[in-house]
């Protein structure tokens, strides 16, 4: 009887099959032989444990750590983990865990779909309900096969050439050589192109892949491959056609829609009734800030979203796990301002305040016009508790009837986020006049003072994205999410076609791309905007015209300097300024994804754009492209069945490391 292994490359792990999924439920198996997989119930249970290690990225403090640390986009929070990843200090090397985990992930994915795609062929019945045709053992193969494609993809952007194992392991094995960049990539791409010429174009289980996920990745996989000039990935000069070619398979398809409204990807974490939210009288209590779960849902089932790792609702069947990110981004808004507290309306979160983003991030916005910055970042907080609230006074109540009622009720505004340019500070005398807490970006003590910043590590914007007011508990302590993590939504795919043209130099059809997802980003006719748009911004009050006219790109924004596009000094092309505007243009629409150090790797821009943007990345170098091969993986890996030498193992690591 012989048991499969599945390698966790040269750490010998068997294959669990534990935890469930929203749609895709897994059962607990407890005999992993051979012989089960020759039952259709255990090729089914296969299949679906093949899908549980996308959940990795979203479940712990590698989500922000390896894809938005040390990057151009965010600035370290006042309560920080592994900030290493954001300084590039000597703790981020080969012994670190949340690498060696990347790694362990990956290669257990692989492992389950190494044995499927063998396994499955040679299954044999007419009588199974999900596996007796030869079109639904190939659809199951090519499930496999994306996935495969997929954990390869998320290693050789990581780790560059990685181990090729595409057999199952069934005896100890140790001796894996690292594959080329190239034929990683290689691999790769055969992958999503099984996939994409043999998937099913939907499918009734929620979460599974589908022909258009796969597009999408190949689409982003030549893209990746292609975007190399000093880097040697095994680009091809048809890449980019590829690129673009797949990209529009999947924009073109009856499929997937971009949402009408950015707001509408994230809904569920807006306060009921946003952007009007019902406040109450001066000094009356009304109702604390809630999400709403049909929103949630509704925004959950998008066709927009073309693939996402699967949460479950059910924390009681969850174990452990459970989406972590909502935990991560949000100031700490329960410790100095009056009327805020952490509570059981879990509406605020769990401020674990890891990260914020940076000046550049906020200064790539166009807020006055593209309302994607205000959807994104929460400068309000509204109270949830009458403690601490300061009282009107004889010298300041607006009646007298007011003199010792609280100043704000619950409900009612109780921080506010100014989000002001550095030569329109606000003075302390303003800033004192609010009823609430308010916090501005630029302030000084008098106009003409020295100016200072009121945002800090402790107190900044919070991205909502992530957010997940809607948990169904009452323990505010809860760190399990139960909302799905989203892996590719259409939107990027926009942005590959995008990217891909212009990289050939065709920007005319790059910027129709392109302009399709600004005209989704304006303000529409008639569309509620935050005040700050006429307050800071620039706007006009009872402005309601759309703002597309304002935001539509055209090729002066990449043909020249643009001051909105904040080039480093040192691009200076027309080609090159158009990489650093499609970064810019990533950061607009994606920011906090779980997409930046990679994108910034791909487009060999990650020194440059992190020296310059990020103050805290003091010791990133060039080495730092790539992350170092975990030294447990390598302790442990042969040659010729013997243990490697120091230079050996030296040789195994990348370079710098």
């Amino acid at each position: 009887m012989k048991r499969y292994i599945i390698p966790v490359i040269t750490l010998l792990m068997g294959l669990s099959i534990a935890s469930c999924k929203k749609y895709l439920k897994e059962d607990l198996v407890s005999t992993l032989t051979q012989e089960y997989y020759t039952t259709d119930q255990g090729l089914e249970d296969l299949v679906r444990s093949a899908y549980t290690p996308l959940r990795n990225k979203f479940e712990g403090e590698q989500a922000y750590a390896l894809y938005n640390f040390g990057t151009d986009e965010f600035i370290e929070g006042d309560q920080f983990n592994y900030e290493y990843y954001n300084s590039y200090a000597p703790s981020l090397n080969a012994a670190e865990g949340l690498l060696n985990g990347l790694w362990v992930n990956n290669y257990q994915g692989i492992g389950r779909c190494n044995v499927g795609i063998q396994q499955l062929p040679a299954f044999k019945s007419t009588t199974s309900k999900t596996l007796g045709t030869a079109t639904q053992v190939t659809q199951r193969v090519a499930e496999l096969r994306f996935l495969r494609a997929y954990y390869y993809f998320q290693l050789v952007q990581q780790f560059a050439g990685v181990p090729l194992v595409l057999q199952p392991v069934t005896g100890k094995q140790t001796d894996f050589v690292r594959a080329s960049v190239a034929d990683v990539y290689k691999q790769v791409i055969n992958d999503f192109r099984y996939a994409a010429a043999n998937l099913a174009p939907t499918t009734t289980d929620q979460g599974r892949a589908t022909q258009g996920a796969a597009q999408h990745f190949l689409a982003k996989a030549y893209l990746t491959r292609g975007s190399a000039v000093t880097d040697v990935r095994g680009q091809k000069s048809t890449d980019m056609d590829s690129a673009a070619y797949y990209a529009t398979q999947v924009i073109n398809s009856s499929y997937y829609a971009l949402e009408g409204d950015y707001m509408n990807i994230w809904n569920g974490v807006y306060p009921a009734g946003y952007p009007k939210v019902a406040t109450p009288a001066l000094g009356q209590n009304g109702s604390a800030p809630s999400g709403d779960i049909s929103k949630f849902q509704t925004a959950q089932a998008s066709k927009e979203i073309i693939f996402a790792a699967q949460f479950i609702k059910d924390l009681t069947l969850d174990g452990a796990s459970g989406n972590r990110t909502h935990e991560y981004y949000i100031c700490q808004y329960d410790v100095g301002i009056p009327g805020l507290a952490r509570n059981t309306d879990n509406f605020n979160g769990r401020p674990f305040r890891r990260l914020g983003p940076s000046d550049y991030t906020i200064d790539l916005f166009d807020r006055k016009n593209d309302s994607r910055f205000y959807k994104s970042f929460r400068t309000v907080f509204y109270s949830n508790t009458n403690a601490g609230t300061p009282k009107f006074t004889a010298a300041d109540a607006p009646t007298p009837s007011l003199v010792g009622s609280n100043k704000f009720g619950i409900g009612d505004t109780a921080a506010l986020f100014i989000v002001n340019a550095k030569n329109a500070p606000l003075t302390t005398a303003q800033l004192a006049k609010y009823r609430y807490t308010v916090y501005a970006r630029y302030y000084a003590a008098t106009s003409g003072g020295t100016i200072q910043q009121g945002f800090n590590n402790n107190k900044y914007l919070t991205l909502v994205k992530m957010l997940d007011p809607v948990r169904l508990t009452s323990d505010y302590n809860e760190e399990r999410g139960i909302r799905n993590g989203i892996i590719a939504r259409l939107a990027e795919t926009y942005l590959i076609a995008a990217e891909a043209y212009g990289r050939k130099g065709d920007y005319t059809t790059a910027l129709t791309y392109i302009n399709k997802i600004r005209q989704r980003a304006a303000y529409h006719g008639g569309e509620f905007k935050n005040p700050q748009t006429y307050m800071f911004d620039g706007g006009t009050a009872g402005d309601v015209n759309d703002t597309y006219p304002q935001l539509m790109a055209t090729t002066n924004l990449f043909t020249t300097n643009a001051a909105s596009e904040i080039y480093p000094a040192t691009v200076v092309s027309t080609s090159a300024r158009f990489i650093h505007f499609m970064l810019n243009e990533r950061t607009r629409e994606l920011c906090g994804e779980f997409y930046r150090w990679e994108d910034l790797v791909r487009t060999e821009t990650l020194y440059d754009r992190t020296k310059l943007f990020n103050k805290d990345a003091t010791s990133i170098t060039s080495r730092d492209k790539l992350r170092p091969i975990p030294q447990i993986q390598i302790d442990a890996t042969t040659q010729n069945g013997q243990a490697m030498s120091p230079d050996q193992k030296k040789n195994y690591q990348n370079p710098g490391w």
